[in-house]
């Protein structure tokens, strides 16, 4: 399955569930989630910085992810950014793939 990292930012009104909730019962919230739709949880940690939470799991493929952004961001308590993460084995099949490409100007 393909792994994710999600990089999520509260809006004011998520910050403030946060608060009332804590830490614990939101990293089990996201945890739920991700596991209703076929997926896991490998890591959660919050943040300080322009991300107030990051989360690191698989889900079974890319429409899974988009369901999943989609869902959180119409809550409006938050926002996420996925980021799909590759193992260094898929990145030695990358470059050793062929590939037809000219770059720009090149004859």
């Amino acid at each position: 399955m393909p792994k994710y990292l999600w990089q999520v930012t509260y809006s004011t009104t998520g910050a403030a569930g946060l608060q009332k909730e804590g830490g614990s019962a939101r990293r089990d919230a996201v945890t739920r989630m991700v596991e209703s739709i076929g997926g896991t949880v490998e890591s959660c940690h919050f943040a300080l910085g322009s991300h107030d939470m990051f989360v690191i799991g698989t889900l079974p493929d890319n429409i899974a992810a988009a369901a999943l952004s989609i869902r959180t961001a119409a809550e409006g308590a938050a926002r996420s950014e996925s980021i799909t993460l590759l193992t260094p084995e898929e990145i030695d099949e990358a470059v050793n793939r062929r590939t037809d490409y000219r770059k720009p100007g090149a004859e």
